[in-house]
């Protein structure tokens, strides 16, 4: 037996292999940004070829050509006659979806090249009948010494990764093939990335948004907290919401009481309204309490814990299957998901608590908290019955029930709709804990029963129930077995604007297996399609400030108020132990053009101190410009350099000389510290001038006009090593930062600040101004004031 043993050993060694070399074999899409590329917004008009997908939109389709033109002007009118068709190619390869490549700028540390990598016999033909072209194309004098020889010129000119040089790429069917689509793995897996968004968290429940415009996000912690964070994704040291001395709940890992579900009013912008749901007990008695909320008078980033209002109570038999989510949809009522109030197939009655529609629990309820406390219905709960619940004028149930039949229904989320038409808007889908074989995801309708106890996804789980032909069930959209996971953890339908190829894919994850997942129906069957979801691996996530791990119980989702998608998950699931994080859910095929996905966050005043957040995980950051003779030089910081480990010199126009080639173990550079600044300068300029940039949040970004002054150019100054600012440039006076975020707006300095974050400001990334009010400064070592009257 061992001969037959040996063989499969090897055969399984060979399919790995093969995955590997398909899986490393794969392209790696990036533009000079180091972001994916993306589907320009409408035809390009000089670049055309790129007009599909690439690297660049209209503006700089139309740089280019502008460039194009003033080329056209200083080369000689017989090689512009053979040579203006491969200046066009070679200028266009900035808008190709391998820019980065091409430009051999995957490493985000060291400079551009000024010209594409070519290809050895593609350079040779060039050089016969166009090398007159390049010293126009590029500023590098080294390329310009190797004009006459060229073999070195045109190997000067290659690419370390032959696979990636212009014109080859082009031809190749490997980095050709499904552009600009989610990209699976060898094994079907769709490739995804992630970014951190926050970490030291207690079991993160949910993560909600309030609707009001400011872009604000609240994560909700099991023991009873509710942490604000603002757009730049600092956090509020002082917390929102403190319930944790009333919340029921324990360090054991896998309690499933505690703080579970909050969701803000629609209205919310107006009547200050938030709704929460947690386990509250007494001696041996537990129970779910619904209650509302307003935000404090004095505080919009603070609830006024004094002005609890109970809506619902709902006594629990046991200590799980508590539900927790709260929903507030299109018609503006409330849904309340239960559980079946806990122990082992629901053994609660004849047919248990999920199938009894006397029973709140193992139901969806839906109520209206519009109604005024003075006007309760008979009951006298504070909340109204929507007319047109299913059952109401049923004697035989309870009139808040919406639907029935399920066991510990674990997040659920409405559909926004497609962005454009609306198609699925209002869909209400729910992942719904099983028993012992399956998990289940649920498009719950009105009135409808979901099966629990009678059946367990698509299997009959009590025989007897199941045959009973009053059930009248609806079987789920999809089920899974426990060889898959064992604790659905449901999900959303993306409709963010980032990545479009994620529009319509509903994404969920099992708490227990750590597994991530995908649905998406099919417009012409109706049919829900599996996909597994991988963290993509090789070059895949190669993206500044991308990661591809992540903590592997999946507890919940959650949609910022973009539509962006997020998902919480913890190294340890105690309620107690700060080992819970927040991702962002990044597709790192495709991402929309640039610009169409800005937002303009309401401001809010922030009384609390802020924890600005740094992701304990980030790839290098980009640099902010491709540098040429004729753009702006960063200016170093004389006084506090950044440390900088030896590296392989670079060319200017070409490839790199020595060293370690891409991709292989070598120093990485030390990133700069948040609060860090530097100086662009049009060239000629002496040092101690220019526009002004700042490191904040993993990324390089400018700094807005509005409020700058002096002070503020002082605490720069100070920062590069000079003792005094002369002067505070407005108006972008040195220069657009186009390629930059705008991270500072409405800075205000005493003077005295270490960094400009440590002045008053809009928020990291939050500004109404464009790149035209750029700020710059005037740095002096000699006293301006000295001398005047």
């Amino acid at each position: 037996m061992a001969g037959p043993g040996r063989r499969a050993g090897r055969g399984a060694l060979l399919a790995l292999l093969l995955a590997l070399r398909a899986l490393g074999a794969a392209g790696h899409p990036q533009c000079l940004d180091f972001r994916p590329p993306f589907r320009p917004p409408r035809p390009l008009a000089f670049c055309t070829q790129y007009s599909a997908f690439g690297c660049c939109a209209p503006g700089r389709d139309a740089a280019l050509a502008r460039r194009f033109r003033a080329l056209a002007a200083r080369v000689a009118p017989g090689v512009w006659a053979k040579c203006a068709g491969s200046a066009l190619d070679l200028l266009c390869q900035e808008c190709s979806p391998y820019a980065a490549h091409l430009y051999d700028a995957e490493d985000p540390s060291t400079p551009l090249r000024t010209l594409p990598g070519l290809c050895e016999d593609h350079c040779r033909g060039l050089w016969q009948t166009c090398r007159g072209l390049f010293r126009h194309l590029s500023p590098d004098p080294r390329l310009r010494a190797l004009e006459g020889d060229r073999a070195a010129f045109c190997r000067y000119l290659a690419l370390d990764d032959a696979d990636y040089c212009f014109p080859r790429l082009l031809a190749s069917p490997r980095l050709n093939a499904n552009l600009g689509r989610a990209v699976a793995d060898a094994r079907g897996c769709l490739q995804l990335c992630l970014e951190e968004a926050a970490r030291g968290l207690r079991n993160p429940v949910a993560l909600v948004h309030a609707g009001d415009g400011t872009h604000r996000f609240f994560v909700a912690e099991q023991v009873g907290l509710v942490w604000a964070y603002l757009p730049d994704r600092a956090r509020l040291q002082r917390p929102f919401l403190n319930v944790s001395r009333a919340v029921l709940t324990s360090p054991w890992q896998g309690d499933e009481r505690g703080f579970l579900g909050l969701a803000f009013h629609p209205r919310f912008r107006l009547n200050g309204r938030l709704y929460v749901y947690y386990s509250v007990g007494l001696g041996a008695r537990e129970w779910v309490r619904v209650s509302e909320f307003r935000v404090s008078e004095d505080d919009v980033n603070a609830v006024d814990h004094g002005s609890e209002r109970i809506i619902l109570e709902i006594e629990e038999p046991a200590a799980n299957h508590n539900g927790g989510q709260l929903l507030f949809g299109d018609d503006g009522y409330l849904y309340i998901f239960t559980g079946d109030g806990g122990m082992a197939g629901d053994p609660f009655g004849e047919f248990g608590n999920a199938q009894n529609k006397s029973s709140l629990l193992g139901k969806v309820l839906r109520i209206d908290v519009d109604a005024e406390p003075s006007e309760p219905p008979g009951r006298g709960a504070p909340y109204r019955v929507p007319p047109d619940n299913p059952f109401v004028g049923d004697a035989a149930a309870r009139p808040e029930v919406f639907a029935l039949g399920v066991r510990n229904p674990w997040r659920c989320s409405f559909d926004r709709g497609e962005r454009a038409s609306g198609a699925g808007r209002g869909r209400l889908l729910c992942g719904d804990v099983g028993q012992g074989r399956f998990e289940e995801v649920d498009l719950v309708r009105r009135g409808r029963n979901y099966g629990w106890r009678a059946r367990e996804g698509f299997e009959c789980y009590d025989r007897q129930l199941c045959a009973n032909a009053s059930l009248d069930d609806v079987l789920p959209i999809f089920a899974y077995p426990h060889k898959l996971g064992k604790s659905v953890t449901g999900g959303y339908v993306y409709r963010g604007c980032e990545y479009p190829n994620l529009n319509g894919l509903y994404i969920f994850g099992d708490f227990m297996s750590g597994r991530l997942m995908s649905l998406r129906e099919s417009p012409e069957t109706g049919q829900w399609q599996y996909s597994e979801l991988c963290m993509g691996r090789g070059q895949t996530c190669a993206f500044p400030g991308l990661i591809n791990k992540y903590r592997p119980h999946i507890i919940s989702f959650g949609e910022d108020e973009a539509g962006e998608l997020y998902f919480m998950s913890t190294s340890v699931p105690s309620a107690t132990a700060a080992r819970g994080a927040v991702y962002k859910i990044i597709d790192p095929s495709r991402r929309a053009p640039p610009g169409t996905c800005q937002i303009q966050p309401v401001q809010v005043t922030v009384r609390s101190r802020l924890i600005p957040f740094v992701p304990k995980e980030t790839r290098p950051t980009p640099r902010p410009a491709r540098p040429t003779p004729s753009s702006a030089t960063p200016t170093s910081n004389p006084a506090r350099p950044t440390p900088r480990p030896a590296r392989p010199t670079r060319r200017p126009g070409g490839r790199r000389v020595g060293g370690r080639r891409r991709g292989r173990p070598g120093a990485e550079h030390a990133a700069p510290s948040d609060g860090a600044v530097r100086l662009v300068r049009p060239a000629g300029l002496s040092p101690g001038r220019g526009r002004v940039e700042v490191f904040a949040g993993g990324r390089w970004g400018t700094v807005c006009d509005d409020g700058w002054d002096v002070r503020a150019a002082a605490v720069v100054c100070r920062q590069l090593g000079f003792a005094h600012a002369a002067r505070a440039a407005k108006g972008a006076e040195f220069g657009e930062g186009g390629a930059l975020p705008i991270l500072l707006d409405n800075v205000r300095c005493a003077g005295g600040e270490r960094t400009l974050l440590q002045c008053g400001h809009a928020g990291l990334g939050t500004h109404n101004c464009s790149h035209e009010e750029d700020a710059g400064v005037v740095c002096s070592q000699e006293d301006p004031d000295r001398g005047r009257g």
